[in-house]
């Protein structure tokens, strides 16, 4: 890699040619701040935090879109500098609603960060016309409120990201905001619900919609009997909003947090992600025998279904008809445990705790009902969970480490690797290759499809039969590939899909790190790896070697993609017209 010399304050220093001044300083230790920028999404020099004084050019410039050059003698921290993002963060206050202790970004909010660092003084310097904006509440997902809005644009990027791209700046000048095309509310545009747009915000101008209180509610309502479950990664996420390191595995806590909240049960979405796979498996083997609807493509991402149905409707076919791990254990919630409980339905409440945004909106879909009532009631995120937890007076460090409840409690590595990009393909390989070669295959790792590129393929040979298959993360890959299946380029048998980035890990209902960690970090693979060293470290590896998807089958569901498998655990689909 060719290298050039620079001077940073004074120091010399040799870096790769190709990086900005803003890498370059972060390669040798110097950190400067940010808030528009994001590495490969949004590089736009707008927000005007990063600007440093080169030496022999007159103005300032903007250190993240400016590249290095031979002999660059640059300077980070001058008075000159300092004073010029002083004024900026000033500028950005006179027209923000700054009711900072009500807003839940409260502690975790880029500009507050930068204002504390900067000594900014709350003294309307130049406060004046400030504009004035009704909240966006149309979707069953999250809460706009442009009051709070910078005009970074790092929500419009992450969307066009995702290859939606509903949002972008409408008017100009002071009248400039982030909005919908014809000011629509965002219920009336084809949003996928994904979150990418809360997770990448630096302020609280996008928020989840909080439903801690309805949880709240139920727990203190004596005639229901309120169930809880954690989708997998939420056991390795959670603890950053407690302080603890990226990847810090804290399911014994989460599951001691939950049941100190009151919760009747507490189950482990993972047996849903190993109903997933049994009926999942089953499904892709009797396509690829009977000469079904191929490729096949995994459908537990709501956010990648609610995408096929806006954008490729003609891929809806392809679709697994498996509901997603979350509505596959609650709809055995309130059939299968509700009868052996002797419980009517209408009586349980079950709150799901989801790494995703769009899990809120798949809770509304119609054909999630098994028992005649919604399969999910209540969808927190790891960040509301959090939220609750703080809010009960539990103090989450000092927690033992407790078990889940054994009912739906007993999981395998395959459901817990449905976290991370390929871990819904590996997972459904193993039980589709014993099923496909009838004897127990030794080999359970396809490391062919992991870590976090956004695209993977391989080729796999089960009991003699060649299986292409492909893992796409994040909806602008997944729409890459569509584009050339459709065009001939590319044929597969079997497909994974997730909405999000890096998969369920990177999901828009995450904790939200700074763009600071997300920049120069791997926070994707941290997570991932957690995933993994659980998956190694469990007994069973594989979703039909659970003694308990053993029992709910023979005592309940007969046989994989039976009548009552296909009542309780499958469901259908919509095209949906984007205007």
């Amino acid at each position: 890699m060719e290298k050039v010399n620079i001077k940073i304050n004074n120091e010399s220093f040799s870096v790769q040619k190709d990086l900005t001044i803003l890498q370059a300083a972060r390669k040798v230790g110097i950190k400067i701040p940010t808030l528009c920028y994001l590495k490969e999404i949004n590089e736009i020099g707008a927000c005007r935090m990063c600007v440093v004084e080169v030496k022999g050019s007159r103005n300032l410039v903007a250190s993240c879109v400016t590249q290095v050059s031979e002999g660059m003698e640059i300077f980070t921290n001058t008075k000159r500098v300092r004073d010029s993002r002083k004024t900026t963060l000033e500028l950005l206050l006179s027209i923000h609603d700054r009711k900072c202790l009500s807003c839940l970004r409260n502690g975790n909010c880029e500009l507050q960060a930068l204002c504390a660092e900067f000594l900014i003084e709350d003294d309307g310097k130049y406060d004046g016309e400030k504009p004035g904006y009704a909240l966006d509440q149309s979707s069953s997902h999250l809460i706009r409120d442009n009051n709070k809005c910078i005009l970074c644009r790092r929500c419009v990027a992450a969307c066009a990201n995702q290859h939606v791209a509903v949002i972008g700046a409408n008017n100009r000048g002071f009248d400039t905001q982030i909005g919908c095309a014809f000011e629509r509310e965002l219920n009336f545009v084809p949003c996928v619900s994904c979150g990418q747009c809360i997770v990448n915000c630096p302020t609280g101008a996008l928020r989840e919609r909080d439903q801690c209180d309805d949880v709240l509610d139920a727990l203190d309502d004596e005639s229901k009997h309120v169930i809880v479950h954690t989708a997998p990664s939420i056991r390795v996420t959670l603890g950053e909003e407690f302080g603890l390191p990226i990847g810090t595995n804290v399911k014994g806590k989460m599951v001691a947090a939950l049941r100190r909240l009151g919760f009747a049960k507490v189950f482990d979405t993972d047996f849903g992600a190993d109903l997933t796979i049994m009926e999942e498996a089953n499904e892709f083997v009797e396509r690829l025998k009977n000469k079904g609807e191929l490729p096949m493509i995994t459908s537990c991402s709501p956010g990648w279904v609610k995408f096929c149905e806006y954008y490729y409707p003609e891929f809806i076919k392809n679709l697994s008809t498996c509901k997603s791990p979350q509505q596959m254990i609650s709809a055995m919630i309130k059939t299968f445990y509700a009868k052996v409980n002797n419980i009517d339905p209408k009586d349980i409440v079950v709150v799901s705790i989801m790494p995703c945004t769009a899990k809120k909106f798949e809770i509304t879909r119609e054909d999630q009902d098994a028992a005649g009532v919604s399969d999910t009631d209540i969808v927190l995120t790891t960040r509301e969970l959090a939220r609750l937890i703080r809010r009960s007076g539990i103090n989450f460090n000092e927690l033992p480490n407790e078990d889940f409840d054994e009912a739906m409690g007993i999981s395998t590595g395959a459901g817990a690797i449905f976290g991370t990009t390929g871990g819904v393909m590996e997972a459904a390989l193993r039980t589709a290759a014993d099923m496909l070669s009838g004897e127990s295959q030794a080999n359970v790792d396809y490391e062919e499809i992991r870590g976090q590129d956004g695209f993977k393929e391989a080729v796999y040979n089960i009991n003699g039969i060649e299986i292409r298959v492909a893992v796409v993360s994040g909806l602008k890959n997944a729409a890459k590939l569509l584009d050339q299946i459709k065009n001939g380029e590319k044929d597969y048998h079997f497909i994974e899909v997730m909405c999000c980035p890096g998969g369920c890990i990177n999901g828009g209902g995450q904790p939200i790190q700074p763009a600071e960690k997300k920049n120069f970090d791997d926070i994707k693979s941290i997570r991932a790896k957690a995933l993994y060293d659980e998956d190694k470290n469990l007994p069973l590896r594989k979703a039909h070697e659970s003694p308990i998807i053993k029992k709910v089958y023979s005592e309940f569901l007969e046989k994989p993609g039976s009548l009552i498998a296909h009542k309780v655990l499958h469901t259908s689909y919509v095209k949906r017209d984007k205007y």
